[in-house]
């Protein structure tokens, strides 16, 4: 049986703190580099392309290992994992900030995210498996509003590091931090584990999946320099076209696989995987072009170029609860295809951004509306992710969702670059990159759009559970269930009891406004509860 604490206990204190500095390593890391592109392109004289693999190194063995990091750490132990990942991050970070040339800092990038892979998972599913039932959901809260917080930090952070020191130290201040995580978690942790999880995971699955999108970028980062027919071209793309193959037969045969294919079957998860396919390729694109295009053409530095985002998060942070309340009441068809349209209308907005641009006048503006459509979109599209499976594989499906934003992340920032004529050294001719900025800003435009009418097309508003529109636990406490799931997760019916669904999460409404957009879904609550269709460890 694990160990249980209470919200405010002297241990629950410890183990919040190591779970949300943990998962802020990894959260931060995802948003800084951005800032960093044009100064890490400048000091190893790189074309494009380079800036593009430091950011798609990352999200690719994120994207591809995430769903196994949560397996991992349900069958080795989630602290013991966690903890791995924590050490795995750190070394990764240091061979970042000490990279020599493009090359190595790419490979390290790839290696931080399997770190982030092990470790964000383990995050959330610490705090699921070890909080006493009723204390939950407060504990969650704190972590997502403390995470968000960290988040928010990030880009003002990396921006004053690369302006005043060096961008190197963007990834160096994570090792300081992860020696704090260490050694908390090992004296403060307890370890949790599902005894159900059994059997040998699907390492093949993991390894697959990282080589279709690995071959598929590199293929499509390639194509503007090399041409189509290029020889490593054609080869990058043979080869993940046969480990796309390969990948659906392997988790077609397995009885324990990373993805069950059979999930794909309910039309609405379906449709809301589709939306978040085009709305987070949107996203993708335009957070890394917008950063680098605010200091290349704008002239805007680092950290002022860091901070300018920073409505969209607090704008998240204010409102994403409410939002998801306002899609309990409503349903989620009405906020997921406005929302997209709102954005839609951000981007563009974003074409009044040229030389010499304001931000008061030109930027914010634009932002604003930004963080407004996601604020909108975000948790109802997350609910009805969590919400349009049975409530045993609420954890899986939560999990995909968070693969299917990265991976299409990861694909636009390979694609959305060379459609927008951006390769070699663009990012030092401001006219040619403000044409290809404003070029790629009507496509995210259009894809959002898309989104937009897809939502409105495909997403059905279910019936409201019984008891949906009252925001205080019923009179009668719903028990335990006896299936709550390996990471310790409540499936819909306990959180309900909670009050989740006055929030617009299946699992907890808190964990909402850790949905960020230039981060990805929920990434720590995600791949934690993927494993929700097994015994409770408790």
């Amino acid at each position: 049986m694990n160990e249980v604490v209470r919200f405010g206990s002297a241990s629950g204190r410890w183990l919040l703190l190591a779970s949300i500095l943990g998962s802020a390593i990894a959260g931060i890391d995802a948003t800084v580099v951005n800032v960093a592109l044009p100064a890490i392109g400048e000091e190893f004289d790189a074309p494009f392309e380079v800036l593009q693999w430091t950011i798609t190194a990352y999200t690719l063995t994120l994207a591809a290992f995430i769903l196994l990091g949560g397996s991992l750490g349900d069958r080795y132990g989630r602290k013991r994992v966690f903890v791995i990942g924590v050490v795995w991050f750190a070394v990764a970070s240091l061979l970042c900030g000490l990279a020599p040339n493009a090359g190595t800092l790419i490979a390290a990038r790839a290696l931080q995210g399997i770190g982030g892979a092990l470790l964000t998972p383990g995050s959330l599913a610490m705090i699921q498996a070890s909080f006493v039932w009723e204390d939950r959901a407060r504990a969650i809260g704190a972590w997502s509003g403390l995470g968000g917080v960290a988040t928010a930090i990030g880009p003002f952070l990396g921006g004053w590091l690369v302006e005043s020191v060096s961008w190197r130290w963007i990834f160096l201040i994570n090792v300081p931090i992860a020696v704090v995580v260490v050694i908390i978690s090992h004296r403060h942790v307890p370890e949790t584990r599902n005894p159900s999880a059994t059997g040998t995971p699907d390492y093949l699955g993991g390894l697959l999946g990282a080589g279709a999108l690995g071959g598929w970028t590199y293929a499509l980062i390639d194509i503007p320099t090399a041409g189509p027919l290029a020889a490593p071209v054609v080869t990058a793309a043979a080869f993940g076209t046969v480990c796309t193959i390969a990948f659906f037969i392997t988790e077609s045969r397995l009885a324990r696989p990373m993805l069950p294919l059979g999930i794909f079957a309910v039309r609405q998860f379906s449709a809301t995987n589709a939306v978040t396919f085009l709305i987070y390729g949107a996203f993708g694109g335009i957070f890394f072009l917008l950063v680098v295009h605010l200091q290349v053409v704008a002239g805007f530095s680092p950290l002022a170029a860091g901070i300018a985002l920073l409505p969209v998060t607090v704008l998240m942070l204010l409102l994403s609860s409410r939002a998801g309340a306002l899609s309990v009441r409503i349903g989620p068809r009405v906020p997921m295809a406005v929302g997209p349209a709102i954005c839609a209308i951000a981007a563009l907005m974003m074409l009044g951004i040229g030389e010499g641009a304001s931000y008061w006048i030109d930027v914010l503006p634009s932002v604003v509306v930004l963080g407004l459509g996601l604020s909108l979109l975000v948790a109802p599209l997350t609910s009805t992710a969590l919400s349009s499976v049975p409530d045993a594989q609420a954890g899986l499906a939560s999990g995909v969702n968070n693969a299917v934003a990265r991976a299409a992340g990861l694909l636009a920032i390979a694609v959305l670059p060379a459609l927008a004529g951006l390769s070699g050294d663009a990012y030092t001719d401001p006219p040619v990159f403000a044409e290809g900025f404003r070029f790629a800003a009507m496509v995210c435009a259009g894809v959002l759009a898309a989104a937009a009418v897809l939502a409105a097309v495909t997403i059905r508003n279910p019936a409201l559970p019984e008891g949906a529109d009252r925001p205080a636990a019923p009179t009668t406490k719903t028990p335990k269930p006896a299936d709550a799931g390996a990471t310790g997760v409540e499936t819909a019916d306990t959180a309900r009891a909670a009050g989740a669904w006055t929030t617009g999460s299946a699992v907890t409404g808190a964990a909402t406004l850790r949905h960020c957009a230039v981060d990805g879904p929920p990434v720590a609550m995600s791949a934690a509860v993927q494993e929700s269709r097994h015994s409770a460890d408790d």
